[in-house]
């Protein structure tokens, strides 16, 4: 029978879950090398057998060779502190390796799971132009950490050229009853034009992102802030851009205060 805090060859496979035949190996190759023997011939493992084990294992983990693996442990000016701090350095190094590539593969996951998922030709059909991955790639840059732009990528990843026309449709509604609000004379910080903004801000909030007021408010801000914005809107009426600006902000006051 082993002695107190002596293990079998197969209670050794148990624990440490490497096959006995993994274990008569290191042995012969001089790896590890039990300290007793039983009446019967058979291996014995002590305790410091199984604390050289662990060091093996930590070290087969991180991919080193057997060979490189016996060098290392017989160092003599090596103790078993130094190969835990060792250990511990190198697999840090590792996470932070595969943390960093397990963070670029997400991202070209995400790359290619998201985004307008319509043809260049279907785009220029639907929306007049089809530059909708540098307008994509721009958007990305400004706003690709937000919550928002990350639901927004989420949502349009799944829609289908009907869902496209349907948006298209509804925004140009929109913005078609802003120029007749405009027209006529309607203040923008009126009810006609802020239920007008209103109903841009929950056209927003259906198709791609839970959009506050005061997220809104800063939508309202670039388009004036953006002369893009305003060399683009200014072509469907004069000084359309800030009408639609100053609705978007009247809205979010009302909104604020009651």
């Amino acid at each position: 029978m082993p002695r107190v805090n002596e293990y079998t060859v197969g209670e050794v496979a148990r624990l440490s879950h490497v096959s006995v035949r993994t274990l008569h190996h290191y042995d012969d190759i001089g790896l590890l090398t039990p300290d007793g023997r039983s009446e019967a011939g058979y291996r014995l493992y002590s305790d410091a057998d199984l604390r050289r084990l662990r060091q093996i294992l930590f070290y087969r983990e991180l991919e080193f060779r057997l060979d490189e693996i016996a060098a290392i442990l017989a160092d003599p000016d090596a103790g078993s502190h130094d190969h835990l701090r060792r250990q511990h350095r190198l697999l840090r190094e590792r996470h932070a390796r595969t943390a960093a590539l397990l963070g670029a593969i997400e991202q070209e996951m995400e790359a290619q799971n998201m985004g307008i998922s319509l043809t260049p030709e279907e785009q220029f059909e639907i929306f007049g132009t089809d530059r909708f991955a540098e307008y994509s790639d721009e958007a990305g840059q400004r706003w690709g950490d937000s919550d928002a732009w990350k639901e927004s990528q989420r949502r349009t990843a799944a829609y289908t050229k009907d869902d496209w026309i349907a948006i298209k449709a509804e925004a140009d509604a929109n913005i078609a009853r802003f120029a007749d609000a405009l027209r006529i004379g309607e203040p923008a910080t009126g009810p006609v034009a802020m239920e007008l903004a209103e109903a841009y801000r929950l056209h927003l909030s259906r198709w791609f992102y839970d959009c506050s007021h005061e997220m809104h408010r800063g939508i309202a801000e670039l388009f004036v802030s953006d002369p893009r914005y305003g060399t683009t809107w200014d072509e469907v009426a004069p000084g359309f851009t800030q009408y639609v600006h100053d609705a978007i902000v009247a809205n979010a006051d009302r909104a604020k205060a009651s």
